[in-house]
């Protein structure tokens, strides 16, 4: 058998390397919008320049289109982080850029957003500028059309414009005009909520349950029913929740001020000056006019919440 020469084994290594497609590299930023798949018309690219400049101008926010005919297997959420990178759209700091990627021979698209930016284009309204606005026109080849309503409808939310094209219906078209939950994880949600539930749902337990007192804390805990739900479902559930707290804990404490237990503590105040509840002694003094709460050995404590952090948002589709 005759061996292959020296010189030519390590060509032969290359070999298999050569049939794996090659990353594509990120074009040079030469304007907001970049067309290097050439699917729009010369005053498309204008006109959205045009918008994109005065959008800037206004707010500081950099968007920026680019097109490229194919990425060759690369995924587009990979290409669109590589160009996110190198091009730095954005003000540094603020991290309030976006970008628009279209790739007509793969058919896939996607809206990639500033870190800055998540809370005002979240993931699910660029999901509906790509499913509502976008891709129907792509579908008819309308490349101008989908592009430039896409940018209208961004730049709409990015400035605090209510877009029909880009909502799912009326309520969720209306759902701009209230404060959005927080851009946390699921687990971030989990742990603020019992957390910042726990402990106004204790006070308010015990409002309900105790008498006198409990009417002080059913007016101290409006301001915090009405501001730490809205941090995990946003201001429009938030009021609901205000208003079953506003009405449900008269109420309950109505319906729990009939029990048996409920007059013996009031009872216990009048005359011993202090009543368990719950392992909690109420303690009152002379006329009732001061109380403390203790619990064994007396503690104190402070209040605090957090928040969570994420960058890269965004949505992509397919047409």
């Amino acid at each position: 058998m005759t061996r292959a020469p020296r010189w030519l084994l390590p060509l032969l290594a290359l070999l298999p390397l050569a049939g794996q497609a090659q990353p594509v590299d990120v074009p040079y930023l030469t304007g907001r919008v970049v067309d290097n798949a050439e699917i729009l018309k010369p005053d498309t690219r204008a006109r959205v320049t045009t918008q994109l400049q005065e959008h800037e101008r206004k707010t500081g926010n950099q968007v920026a289109v680019l097109t490229v005919p194919t990425l060759r297997g690369e995924s587009v959420e990979e290409f669109a982080v590589r160009v996110f990178e190198q091009w730095k759209l954005g003000q540094k700091g603020k991290d309030n850029g976006v970008l628009v990627v279209v790739v007509p021979q793969d058919r896939r698209m996607r809206i990639e957003v500033g870190y800055g930016l998540e809370g005002t284009l979240p993931d699910a309204i660029a999901a509906r500028i790509i499913r509502n606005v976008m891709t129907p026109r792509f579908k008819q080849g309308d490349y101008d059309g989908g592009t430039s309503q896409g940018v209208n409808a961004i730049i709409a939310h990015l400035e605090g414009r209510p877009s029909q094209a880009a909502a799912d219906g009326p309520q969720q078209a209306q759902s701009s005009e209230f404060i959005k939950a927080a851009n946390m994880k699921l687990h971030e949600k989990v742990l603020f909520g019992a957390f910042s539930f726990g402990i106004i749902g204790l006070f308010t337990f015990f409002g309900i349950v105790t008498p006198g007192l409990g009417w002080f804390l059913y007016f101290f805990l409006i301001p915090f029913w009405a501001m730490f739900p809205m941090a995990i479902f946003g201001s429009a559930i938030t009021f609901y929740i205000l208003i079953a707290y506003l009405v449900g804990f008269p109420v309950t404490k109505l319906l729990v001020s009939r029990s048996d237990f409920y007059r013996k503590a009031a009872e216990d105040l009048k005359k011993k000056g202090s009543a368990t509840i719950g392992g909690f002694t109420l303690g009152g003094g002379g006329s009732s006019s001061s109380s403390s709460w203790s619990s064994g050995s007396s503690s104190g404590g402070g209040f605090s919440g957090g928040g969570g952090s994420s960058g890269g948002g965004g949505s992509s589709g397919s047409w």
